[in-house]
């Protein structure tokens, strides 16, 4: 959500931490810098997603922590080929384990001509520092390097060491020599997220020791808006499929041929046309609960237009509240489809049309029954008996990180530390249109870990987009946050 919002001061309590955080920036500002300058887009770009893997390490083999460096780091290389950073600090007895994850590997810049300036280098702008990956998902990883950086500062108090605990207001006095007293410490940086993440998934399922932890923080989410800190609580799954549609052996004349011969791509439109309502835009496959509601955070419309880019004049959905809609319900995109370019098309009526159709599933929905009922739907509309043939294709499970109805320790603590590191009243709760696969083979690998999504992006960070920017004011909080909970967390 892009309703602006200012930055508050930071809870008293966290003032001396918030002092060595900020201390920090610079280096933040100088590794993301470097970061940035490498397009490490996995599958296309090969050297570079091999520099940034190496970059990873040094910085995790040079944190200034105890049970850290160089002996503690590993690259372990997965399935799908990518490479995944592993560092590992063991816990003292009787203590827990935090793990920190987040991703090296960005999106593709695209046309870099729609970049007002160069994606693979960090420029500031505004306050903002641009650059491709500058938040999804470096900037996540630099707000974990700061962190620990600015826990391991000579001198850096520990309340965790000294007994203080969440909804403490004293002020934390120094603590011993490991900051951390004794808490367990994994680090896990992948190398192929925006492309799936197959290979960490099976990694963890084959060795589910490289990610033992008792609570795990998923930094690759956001705020709803710049300086409100915010929670992500649910993740949609995901079915896609491809639809095939046949009616000639070879196109035809269409002014000869064209009002009785079957037109593939206009069938295909048809059946593309059955899958929303054309008056509220809500999701129609037969059999397809369209019926959840959302329980957290609303999502204004006023602000859902303004995150989405809506045009004026033009209606979003209105089959149902905006938060229901995005987080709470099954939602279909066709996000691409085979036909001939208006540039250079001839009169000839299209024997062949395909399309790629993504359907968002949300939590408590079952991605492969959904897949299924989707396929069902299609193929039960053959315009003109035309052969239509559904391919199943990717499926990624939904994600809720608190059970319903229910609370977790883990949530309530990063809740506080995060309305402390915010000068915030309360922590906003949202759900997410995105899949993140990985949350679930890590639930799968460890049942009784807790899981948290948070993170630096916001909407004015255009990820996925030209123009990726982050506010530095979030990775300096969003690290403040982390290092208040890695020092009270018990």
């Amino acid at each position: 959500m892009s309703d602006p919002s200012p930055f508050s001061a930071p809870h008293p309590v966290l003032a001396p931490l918030a002092e060595a955080v900020a201390a920090q920036l610079d280096r933040a500002r100088s590794d993301l810098a470097d970061l940035v300058s490498l397009p490490s887009v996995h599958g296309a770009e090969p050297e570079a997603c091999a520099r940034a893997c190496e970059l990873v390490r040094t910085l995790l083999s040079e944190l200034p922590v105890p049970g850290l460096g160089p002996d503690a780091v590993e690259v372990v290389e997965t399935s799908d080929g990518s490479l995944a950073v592993f560092a590992h600090r063991p816990a003292a007895p009787g203590r827990p384990t935090v793990l920190l994850y987040s991703h090296y590997d960005v999106q593709p810049s695209g046309d870099p001509g729609e970049w007002t300036t160069s994606p693979w280098e960090l420029t500031e702008r505004d306050g903002r520092w641009y650059g491709r990956g500058a938040a999804d998902c470096k900037g996540n990883l630099v707000a974990h390097l700061t962190a620990l950086r600015a826990l391991a500062a000579p001198g850096e108090p520990g309340p965790g060491a000294t007994g203080h605990r969440a909804g403490d207001d004293d002020e934390a006095t120094p603590g011993p020599a490991d900051p951390l007293n004794g808490l367990g410490i994994r680090i896990v940086v992948e190398g192929s997220e925006e492309t799936g993440g197959g290979g960490l998934d099976d990694l963890v399922s084959s060795r589910p020791d490289l990610v033992a932890a008792d609570a795990i923080l998923i930094a690759d989410s956001g705020n709803v808006s710049v300086g409100v800190p915010t929670l992500t609580t649910s993740l949609r799954g995901i079915a896609n499929l491809v639809v095939v549609v046949d009616t000639l052996e070879a196109g035809v004349h269409s002014g000869q041929f064209g009002g009785a011969a079957p037109d593939a791509l206009g069938a295909l439109v048809s059946i593309l046309a059955s899958l929303r309502d054309p008056g509220t835009g809500a999701t129609t496959v037969d059999g397809l609960d369209f019926t959840g509601e959302w329980a957290g955070q609303p999502y204004p419309e006023e602000t859902f237009r303004a995150d989405a880019g809506i045009l004026d004049g033009v209606d979003p959905s209105t089959a149902a509240p905006v938060a229901d809609l995005v987080w709470s319900r099954p939602a279909v995109t066709v996000l691409g489809i085979d036909c001939p370019p208006v540039e250079g098309a001839i009169a000839a009526v299209q024997p062949r049309a395909r399309a790629l159709v993504n359907l968002r599933v949300p939590p408590g929905m079952d991605p492969l029954e959904a897949q299924e009922l989707l396929a069902a739907h299609i193929e039960r509309r053959r315009p003109w008996n035309a052969r239509v043939t559904v391919e199943k294709e990717t499926v990624g499970y939904p994600f809720s990180s608190i059970p319903a109805g229910g609370s977790d320790p883990v949530h309530d603590l990063l809740s506080e530390c995060l309305a402390q590191a915010y000068g915030a009243a309360e922590v906003a709760q949202v759900g997410s249109g995105g899949s993140i696969p990985l949350c679930t083979a890590l639930r799968e690998a460890h049942p009784r870990a807790s899981i948290a999504l948070f993170g630096v992006e916001d909407p004015a960070a255009a990820i996925h987009s030209p123009d990726e920017s982050v506010d530095p004011r979030e990775i300096e909080r969003i690290a403040l946050a982390e290092a208040a909970f890695l020092q009270r967390f018990r």
